[in-house]
């Protein structure tokens, strides 16, 4: 049985397909970011990359696991000191920039804004922020990441998050993200199969974290 809202996705993505050509490297894939800073010994957190299985536009937004735990330590930081200062310091109190136009030189438009120095709540605020988020880098949290897949259906592509123990250091690297990713969606694999029993955790990130000093 046919879902139409299903069926209407799959008719966008192949329409914007014919109509967005993606520019693919001579591996057909589509490689967004370069890697000309990137090192041998390098970390990788996270990538995308895309490739056309069946007709249709695939985006898979890898993440290391490493990534998902240093996101997790922001949060917990976050979370610890608690809500920030309602200092709206960007926009409100910002000076008017002007510039003079016309030949007469008396009529002004504003061309920019010039924001006031934040609060010094709001200065407090973000150096306990980074004082906490710095500490608990250090010490680790009680967080344990696995690897994992899930779809989304956009009308433009289909979308896989990948969270995976690879590293990618080059468009090698990312061909064989692509590769499991293609893998896993034509059922040829399992990450199970490929990870069996993997889990990133404390000791890994303060392993890590000690290589990096």
């Amino acid at each position: 049985m046919k879902i139409p809202r299903l069926e209407r996705l799959a008719l966008l993505q192949r329409q914007y397909h014919r109509s967005h050509p993606w520019r693919l490297s001579n591996g057909g894939l589509y490689i967004p970011h370069s890697y000309a800073e990137m090192k041998p010994e390098s970390l990788s957190y996270w990538d995308d990359v895309g490739f056309i299985l069946n007709g249709r536009r695939i985006i898979v937004w890898w993440q290391h696991p490493r990534y998902v735990y240093a996101n997790a330590v922001e949060k917990n930081a976050w979370q610890e000191v608690g809500p920030s200062p309602r200092d709206n310091w960007l926009f409100d109190g910002a000076t008017k920039n002007y510039k003079t136009i016309g030949k007469s030189g008396k009529r002004k438009k504003v061309v920019s804004y010039t924001s006031r120095e934040p609060s010094q709540a709001q200065r407090q605020f973000y150096d306990l922020l980074h004082e906490t988020s710095a500490r608990l880098s250090a010490e680790g949290i009680d967080f344990d990441v696995s690897v994992s897949l899930k779809w989304e259906r956009l009308n433009w592509a289909m979308g896989v998050s990948l969270v995976a123990p690879l590293e990618v250091r080059n468009e090698s690297d990312l061909a064989s993200v692509a590769i499991l990713a293609k893998r896993l969606i034509l059922g040829q694999t399992k990450l199970e199969a490929e990870f069996a029993g993997y889990s990133y955790g404390r000791i890994d990130w303060l392993r890590e974290q000690k290589a990096l000093l």
